[in-house]
């Protein structure tokens, strides 16, 4: 049977295209990797080279014809040994429908003998799909190994004969140089493209072969990505940020670390306090003094908690996990210093209880040890607000009548308004602040 040579895809969205000029006639005997013919698009012009050996047997679209689907047969490759009788029992089959790209870039042909070369050196070629014989829709990890395969692993490099004499003329090493060809063939393009991105004399760059790897989703993640959605989705957020200063903190955080040092813990370590745990203490008194707040908003009616519980978002390798401190409001700084470091190296270990981050009547996120200033948490329902607590910086501000550098910190408050109105948030979101800048009344 001879081979069909079918419309190639140019690009991700191409669908048609003009058969501009064919440089082989009927007859003529072809080599792989031999220039056939010429597709123009809107946006190249592209040769074609030939993937399969034979000779021409029959045109089926003349040059110069416009608006050639996708996938088309343009025209027939006897194969050795075949000659115009094969021809005979050969139909031609229903046009193809426009190819449809796929989200890894690749069009899906079928029995595709051709493979395109860009001729304009401003327009960067696409890949496209020309592996004979391809399967409809190629699965993503067929498709890796299928357009990139390293051309080193087989011991031989496989390119065509132009991208060879391109190659050699312009000293570029082809076992560097991944090609997009069938099979991984170099064609011409990909000399190019090496040759531009300083893979000839000057340099190679290099490509991992493996152009992506897929990470199945866990059961955490899963969880995650469906409370996080649904939050999104139903619960109507809003927004309330506040400068805190943070200098009698962060001078009050020094002293009590300077005395545990000299007092140490029970486990022959003194009791470190980080401004996370000042933090959490401040937002616990400010529940504390604002119950109101202390709420989770259900269809039939709003919860308000009696106690003070706060979940404190930790990240892992699996994702972020939610351990509660309970009480938080009736512990002190040191306790709530140990509590809160052990709770996290549990979680990071997978080994707290369901009932160590089940629950929680608000939580609080901080991403200041990453450099992170400012940032909008998500809510985590039924609890109706979150802190986001960015990190401490130094800043310029006049104070009595002159500059002074004071650390100051970002504190984002995201609230259900259901539950929380603009301004009963904004209150609590000012006690907070009241803690922070004035830590003593933490000790009362």
């Amino acid at each position: 049977m001879p081979i069909e040579i079918t419309m190639p895809a140019l690009s991700p969205t191409m669908t048609e295209g003009t058969l501009a000029k064919w440089v082989k006639k009927e007859g003529d005997s072809v080599k792989a990797g031999q220039v056939i013919a010429e597709i123009e698009t809107d946006k190249a012009t592209m040769e074609v080279e030939a993937v399969d050996e034979g000779v021409i047997g029959k045109i089926i679209i003349p040059a110069g014809t416009e608006n050639v689907k996708v996938n088309a047969v343009i025209a027939l490759l006897l194969e050795d040994g075949e000659d115009k009788k094969a021809l005979e029992g050969w139909k031609p089959k229903e046009q193809p429908k426009a190819a449809q790209s796929s989200e890894f870039g690749v069009q899906s042909s079928g029995n595709a003998s051709v493979a395109p070369v860009a001729t304009s050196v401003e327009k960067a070629p696409v890949v496209a799909q020309i592996a004979s014989k391809a399967p409809a829709a190629p699965a993503a990890a067929a498709l890796n190994s299928e357009l990139r395969t390293p051309n080193s692993t087989s011991g031989r490099t496989k390119a065509s004969p132009l991208a060879k004499r391109i190659a050699a003329a312009d000293g570029i090493d082809l076992s560097a140089v991944m090609g997009t060809g069938p099979g991984g063939r170099i064609i011409r393009a990909d000399v190019e493209n090496a040759k531009r991105s300083g893979g000839g004399r000057s340099g190679v760059v290099s490509r991992n072969p493996q152009e992506f790897f897929q990470v199945p989703h866990s059961g955490m993640r899963k969880v995650i990505a469906r409370r996080l959605l649904e939050s999104k989705q139903t619960v109507p957020h809003f927004y309330l940020t506040v400068e805190c200063e943070m200098d009698a903190l962060l001078t009050m955080r020094t002293q009590l670390n300077d005395h545990a040092a000299k007092k140490a813990g029970k486990d022959g370590k003194p009791v470190k306090l980080s401004v996370n745990d000042l933090v959490i203490k401040a937002t616990a008194l400010a529940l504390r003094d604002k119950p109101s707040c202390n709420v989770s908003w259900y269809d039939d009616a709003m919860v308000q908690y009696s106690n003070v519980d706060i979940s404190v978002a930790v990240a892992t390798d699996g994702g972020l996990i939610t351990p509660i401190l309970r009480n938080a409001d009736q512990k002190s700084l040191s306790a709530l210093s140990t509590e809160m470091k052990d709770l996290a190296a549990r979680a990071r270990e997978n080994k707290l209880k369901p009932e160590e981050f089940q629950g929680g009547g608000f939580s609080i996120s901080n991403l200041g040890m990453y450099g992170v200033k400012n940032f909008q948490a998500i809510i985590n329902p039924p609890q109706a607000c979150i802190l986001a607590v960015g990190a401490s910086e130094e800043v310029v501000k006049m104070r009595d009548g002159a500059f002074k550098v004071v650390n100051v910190m970002q504190l984002t408050l995201s609230v259900d308004h259901r539950a929380v109105d603009g301004a009963l948030g904004a209150e609590l979101l000012q006690l907070i602040k009241m803690y922070i800048e004035q830590p003593v009344l933490m000790l009362v």
